[in-house]
């Protein structure tokens, strides 16, 4: 048996940390969109939650979203009380996060990230978010999704 991806490993220390109570699944393909994910997963791609990391002000900021919405990028900046969002980096994502685009988990930094949640998300009663890695998900509800960040829900359309 491979072992598995220290990313993972590190995901599922923090899920249980912080009392997460879904299942972790390996897919035997990274699935780097939400619709490949929700395919993959027999979902709603609305239930798939993107970790999107934004460079705000020069600081990270991560957008739980619906795989349904694109971000409003000045909206979210507004309502977030930042002057201007922009896509994070490759090298920002990985500092930030400890991961890679495409793998970015909700929890699990090595240092607190601002996070919010799209408020949309609420619509699924399971949803699936990145456990570390680009082939790694995990379920969740929203309400523990909201527990385990602390994020403020928001809307980005």
């Amino acid at each position: 048996m491979a072992s598995e991806h220290p990313s993972i490993t590190r995901f599922r220390e923090e899920h249980a940390r912080r009392g997460g109570t879904g299942d972790v699944v390996i897919l035997p393909d990274s699935v780097h969109t939400a619709a490949l994910a929700a395919e993959a997963l027999g979902c709603e791609v609305g239930a798939i939650a993107n970790s999107l990391l934004f460079e705000a002000d020069g600081e990270p900021l991560l957008v739980l979203t619906s795989g349904a919405h694109r971000v409003d990028t000045g909206k979210v900046a507004a309502t977030v009380g930042v002057a201007r969002l922009r896509r994070a980096t490759p090298e920002l994502v990985r500092s930030a996060t400890g991961q890679v685009i495409g793998g970015v988990s909700p929890i699990g930094h090595p240092a607190p990230v601002p996070t919010y949640l799209d408020r949309w998300l609420q619509q699924h009663p399971v949803v699936w978010a990145a456990a570390g890695h680009p082939a790694a998900v995990f379920s969740t509800t929203y309400d523990e999704l909201r527990a385990m960040t602390g994020a403020p829900e928001i809307d980005v359309e």
